[in-house]
């Protein structure tokens, strides 16, 4: 008898996506599972169809083999590539960790009681960032009990073999025509029980402790880079693996620079006769030191100044970036009598020459109203 189209067994077409298919596979195999249908042989059958297709439509190499030479395939059959794609057990358990592997966890995994990795937040000035530095934190976790040295047993004695699994950390389990392996729930994984639990910790192997760590902060570590303490976040739960602590920057707002990766920006205040005559000016640098700008005549609002190698050092390697001093002239206030008076006579004497970007605006504005009114 011919075998039905894989397609066709899932209520799907050839132009599915991926997660159409692992959609109807879950929907229609929860329906026709063994455990659902005790003693129904047609039920099991049909599963057993269903998770042939899934296999096979699954795995992107067997539907490219399936959609060009059919069933042919996978069993030898003329035209067809012939034993290379079998559907063997293996395969199949890959099917049931597909259905399964969320509810009951996967299988093979691990049994590991890793503790878990910390975050730790550090604000620190931009000035740390420039020069680096050496901080000291405190945190608060879950370290390895000093009575036990985490083994959650009494002094004088020690976990022994859980009698469940036999010390694997995993129990199989009957489930109609397969088995079904899980973490064991008397030793919760481990493979180890115990007996006599320790007082300190109540047989977890682990305590609330405040420790002080120092921290070495580079130079040029920028917002939301992260430092990795290896070792530093949580112990394991009886012995196991600590996890890591990560350190992740936050740098404080300067009030006079701002940082764009490796280069500095400072914003410099301009008197509108320093930005009409020129001269010379000093501005501050991270470093602490100065820097000396030559503000060539006619220096308009946000012109800028670029200072090499005065900006944030490079976090990998060698080198520093630039510092950007972008200009603002500042329009002045409180005149008095007389220097409006200035003012006045240098508007009513000032030539086309001395604004020419405001002139030719207006130029432009009245040429356009001459149009209109043509």
């Amino acid at each position: 008898m011919a075998k039905r189209d894989y397609y066709e067994m899932l209520g799907l077409d050839r132009t599915s996506s991926e997660g159409d298919i692992k959609k109807a596979y879950r929907r229609l195999a929860m329906k026709c599972h063994p455990d659902r249908n005790p003693g129904d042989s047609d039920a099991e059958k049909r599963f057993k169809e269903l998770s042939e297709a899934y296999g096979v439509l699954k795995d992107g190499e067997k539907r490219a083999a399936y959609n060009q030479f059919g069933h042919a395939a996978f069993d030898g059959a003329s035209g067809g590539p012939g034993g290379g794609f079998g559907f063997t057990a293996s395969s199949f358990a890959d099917v049931f960790d597909d259905l399964f592997g969320d509810f009951v966890g996967r299988r093979g995994g691990s049994s590991t009681h890793s503790g878990a990795d910390l975050r730790y937040n550090l604000e620190i000035s931009l000035e740390d960032s420039y020069h680096g530095k050496r901080a000291t934190i405190r945190t608060s976790s879950a370290a390895t009990c000093d009575d036990c040295r985490g083994s959650g047993a009494a002094k004088g004695s020690s976990p022994v073999t859980c009698n469940a699994c036999q010390g694997v950390g995993k129990v199989r389990a009957q489930q109609g025509f397969f088995t079904i392996e899980r973490t064991c729930p008397t030793c919760q994984g481990i493979g180890r029980i115990i007996e006599n639990m320790c007082g300190a910790c109540g047989g977890g192997g682990r305590v609330a402790k405040e420790k002080q760590l120092q921290v070495n902060i580079p130079r040029g570590v920028d917002d939301e880079m992260r430092i990795r303490l290896s070792g530093e976040g949580e112990a394991g739960v009886r012995g196991g693996p600590p996890g890591d602590l990560y350190i992740f920057i936050k740098i404080s707002p300067h009030s006079l620079f701002q940082r764009e990766g490796s280069e500095l920006y400072c914003r410099v205040p301009l008197a509108m006769t320093q930005a009409v005559l020129g001269g010379m000016i000093e501005v501050p640098t991270l470093d602490g030191g100065r820097a000396r700008v030559t503000i060539p005549e006619g220096t308009h609002s946000g012109q800028q100044f670029r200072l090499r190698g005065k900006g944030m050092p490079a976090v990998r390697g060698k080198g520093f970036g630039d510092m950007i001093v972008q200009t603002k002239v500042e329009t002045p206030v409180n005149l008095t009598d007389k220097q409006k008076e200035l003012l006045r006579e240098f508007e009513k004497n000032g030539g086309k020459n001395n604004s020419p970007e405001a002139d030719g605006f207006f130029t432009k504005v009245k040429e356009l109203w001459d149009d209109l009114q043509d």
